[in-house]
């Protein structure tokens, strides 16, 4: 690892094949797993929350969003105040991203086809809504209207039963009001002022005011991470979601400007982002940590960016495919591809949250106008995880029809398979339908 200096900030350049195996993993290391104490004090914020109802959300607000609420739920006439202290020109940029992530979500749940197994043997799948929802929209450091948006639009699609909100409050006592301008928009007024691991305690387990659900969606900090992982499986959640990411393959084909601000894009969220560039040629490694440190100081987040910076690095590879092999184990939230063919290198990635192809796909796009959602899987959950769609919001049942006939010609197969695991009553009850 070399560094770079003070010119650089905290940058860091690596040349890949100069480390061994365990440094690699060290590199690739991000958090999944919390500290006792973490962990501790959000088991005692759900205990009381689960013991104590609405009181401990209450005091909850009190002690951590330094207000004194009067009531938890958000009232008509603070949402009817948001809307119309919303600018009209973000309303008509919330619409124009609505119709996209319509547009993108309403084509992923697909329909089933009904598959014949055996002559009179049919088979099928058939999708249903989860009835109760629980949507938690981050607040904070930032208002994030797009997650209203990225969330609501596909619950809605989904024609869930039920959609519930928390989100914390101000040191006011209010809800940011894009937050609430972007629910209202879509219908959704259930809405509670409430952050945190007690939000998601709450909406597990129930309060005198907040409804047990079925499934929690949202993204959050460490706390409401680690609440929604102890939370399930009394209840369901979307994904384990942790601080953001951005992970680069560029060629001599890209332009250092771009990569250097989409790198910085993601790093202004939290202190704890990361952002990382693989790239196999040298000099664009160079001129892209020149532009990072030329744009940090214009931006109006530097200091948490330059904070985010110690935890990012650029790599120099041997080639292009090590740069992919490097991006398939690190498995990244959001992905972006800045090479002379990148649809070309689609096909070798495996591992992703998101992928954004060319040099006109900054993920900013994503996160708020293609129609692709931006509640991604964080952490290497993406090895396993897939991004928050329609689907998310309901399951699958299987079905299955047997004619006579059907059932006939399975019938030796199931009665030696019974017999084999000493079933015999399974055996019966296709044999007692040809006695």
């Amino acid at each position: 690892m070399t560094s770079r200096g003070g010119l650089f900030f905290t940058m860091k350049t690596i040349i890949y094949s100069q480390k061994n195996k365990s440094e690699l993993e060290q590199l690739f290391q991000r958090r999944t797993n919390y500290s006792a104490a973490l962990l501790t004090q959000v088991k005692n914020i759900m205990r009381a929350v689960e013991s104590k109802g609405d009181d401990a959300l209450y005091e909850f607000a009190e002690k951590y969003d330094g207000v004194r609420l009067e009531a938890l739920r958000v009232s008509a006439k603070e949402i009817r105040r948001a809307v119309k202290g919303t600018p009209a020109s973000l309303r008509r940029a919330m619409e124009d991203a609505a119709v996209s992530i319509k547009k993108f979500h309403a084509s992923t749940l697909l329909k089933e086809n009904v598959v014949e197994t055996k002559a009179g043997v049919s088979a099928w799948r058939e999708w249903r809504p989860i009835e109760n929802i629980g949507l938690y929209i981050p607040g904070g450091k930032a208002n994030y209207p797009s997650t209203a948006l990225m969330l609501g639009i596909p619950a809605m699609l989904a024609r869930c039963k039920k959609i519930v909100v928390c989100t914390p409050p101000n040191k006011q006592g209010e809800v940011a009001r894009t937050t609430l301008a972007a629910l209202s928009m879509l219908g959704i007024t259930t809405i509670y002022k409430a952050g945190g691991a007690q939000a998601i305690a709450a909406l597990a387990y129930g309060t005198e005011s907040i409804p047990k659900m079925d499934k929690i969606f949202g993204p959050g900090n460490a706390y409401v991470t680690a609440a929604k992982m102890l939370a399930y499986p009394g209840v369901d959640i979307d994904m384990p979601a942790g601080p953001t990411e951005i992970f680069i393959i560029a060629d001599e084909t890209a332009d250092p400007r771009f990569v250097a601000a989409d790198f910085l894009s993601q790093l202004e969220h939290s202190e704890d982002a990361q952002a990382v560039l693989a790239t196999p040629n040298s000099t664009l490694a160079e001129r892209v940590a020149k532009k990072i440190a030329s744009q940090t100081p214009l931006l109006a987040k530097k200091t948490i960016i330059q904070e985010s910076l110690k935890r990012s690095f650029i790599i120099v590879t041997s080639s292009i495919n090590e740069a992919i092999d490097i991006s398939n184990r690190y498995a990244p939230e959001h992905l972006e591809i800045m090479t002379k063919n990148p649809e070309a290198l689609l096909k070798k990635i495996t591992n992703a949250g998101s992928v954004f192809l060319g040099p006109y796909a900054p993920v900013s796009a994503g996160d708020y106008a293609t129609g692709t959602n931006h509640t991604l899987p964080t952490s290497g959950f993406a090895r396993m995880f897939s991004p928050v769609s329609v689907e998310s919001f309901g399951k699958k049942i299987q079905v299955q029809k047997l004619t006579k006939k059907g059932l006939a010609s399975l019938q030796t197969t199931i009665g030696e398979i019974a017999t084999a695991e000493e079933l015999t009553a399974h055996k019966k009850a296709v044999d007692i339908r040809f006695e």
